[in-house]
C-alpha cells in the first residue's frame, strides 16, 4: 500500500501567526535569509488576484514584447515563487532564484510581515496587484479544489467562513491588501487593481512600463496587450500551468485559468452570504483608504 504523500491535502502550518501551505513551511530560514538583489523586481499579490497575468506582462515588457522569447519556459520557472517548496519533488523557489541571472523577477504571496528583510533593505521595485475580496474568495475556492498542496476546502459556505476569518493560505485578505497599501508610502511600490486591468489593460501596462523605467513604442505595448489577454494565456502552455504535475494541480477538477472576470462572485454568493460578507467587510476595512470595485 502506498503511504500518503506527506505534503498533499495537509492542514496549514502557522508561520508567525500566518497560515502557510504545509509544504512551504519547512526550513523557513531560507525565506528569512533570502538575499535579494537591488535590481530584483517583485510581483506581490494575495493569491488569485492576477499574479500569473502580471508575471507574464512583466516578462514581456523585459523582452520588448517578443512573444516567442516569452514562450521559452513555464511561467513558474521564468518567475519563481519565493516561498514555494515541495521537498524531495522539485527545487524550491529560493533554489531557483539563486541560480538565476539578474535582473530576476520574483513572485510572492507573502504578507508584509513575512517578506525577507533584504527586499526592504534593497528597496526592490515591487508591483502589487489587488483584486476585490468577493472574486478572490470564489477563485481561491476553486483553486483549493484542484490544488492538492492545500487542504480540502469543504463546501462553498464553509470556505467563505474560513476566508472571512483569514483561515486560509497566506492569512487574512483584509490584512494583506491593506498592509501592502500602506507600504506604497515608503517603498518603490506600484499598487494596481485587477479590475482596472480588466477595464483598460493598455493603460495599466503603460504604468508598469513607466515604473520599470522602460520606453516601449505603442506598437509593442499593443502586442503585449494582445499576448496577455485571458484567452491567449489560457491557451498558452507556458502560462496555463499545464506543465505543473497533475498529481499536485488536477485541472480536470477546475482549470488553473478559470474565468478571469470581475463580478463572478454574483454566481456564488447567496443573498444571506452577501449581506453577512458586506457587514464583516465594512468592519475590517474601516481603517483603510483602500477602495475596491466588485464589478466593472
Amino acid at each position: 500500500m502506498t503511504p500518503p504523500d506527506p505534503y498533499l491535502r495537509q492542514d496549514w502550518q502557522m508561520v508567525r501567526g500566518v497560515p502557510m501551505v504545509c509544504a512551504f513551511s519547512f526550513d523557513w530560514d531560507r525565506i528569512d535569509n533570502f538575499q535579494s538583489r537591488p535590481d530584483d523586481i517583485l510581483i506581490s499579490t494575495y493569491p488569485k488576484s492576477g499574479t500569473t497575468w502580471m508575471c507574464e506582462i512583466v516578462d514581456m515588457i523585459l523582452h520588448d514584447g517578443d512573444a516567442e522569447k516569452c514562450k521559452r519556459d513555464a511561467i513558474f520557472n521564468k518567475v519563481p515563487m519565493l516561498e514555494f517548496a515541495a521537498p524531495g519533488k522539485m527545487p524550491s523557489g529560493t533554489e531557483q532564484l539563486a541560480s538565476m541571472p539578474s535582473p530576476r523577477v520574483v513572485k510572492t504571496h507573502l504578507p508584509v510581515n513575512l517578506l525577507p528583510k533584504s527586499c526592504w533593505d534593497n528597496k526592490c521595485k515591487t508591483i502589487y496587484v489587488a483584486r476585490n475580496a468577493k472574486d478572490v474568495a470564489v477563485s481561491f475556492y476553486h483553486f483549493d479544489l484542484m490544488n492538492k498542496l492545500h487542504p480540502e476546502p469543504g463546501t462553498w459556505d464553509e470556505y467563505l467562513e474560513k476566508f472571512m476569518a483569514g483561515k486560509i493560505a497566506f492569512g487574512s485578505w483584509y490584512d494583506h491588501v491593506s498592509s501592502w497599501w500602506e507600504k506604497r508610502n515608503d517603498q518603490p511600490l506600484l499598487y494596481l487593481f485587477y479590475e482596472d486591468m480588466k477595464e483598460d489593460l493598455k493603460r495599466e501596462i503603460k504604468k508598469v512600463v513607466h515604473f520599470l523605467g522602460k520606453d516601449l513604442p505603442d506598437s509593442v505595448v499593443d502586442k503585449i496587450v494582445c499576448n496577455t489577454s485571458f484567452d491567449m494565456m489560457k491557451d498558452n502552455p507556458a502560462t496555463n500551468y499545464r506543465m505543473a504535475p497533475a498529481a499536485v494541480m488536477d485541472q480536470s477538477i477546475s482549470p488553473f485559468m478559470r474565468k478571469g472576470i470581475a463580478g463572478d462572485w454574483k454566481n456564488y454568493f447567496t443573498v444571506a452570504q452577501n449581506e453577512k460578507f458586506d457587514e464583516d467587510y465594512k468592519r475590517k476595512m474601516a481603517d483603510t483608504t483602500l477602495q475596491f470595485r466588485t464589478e466593472i
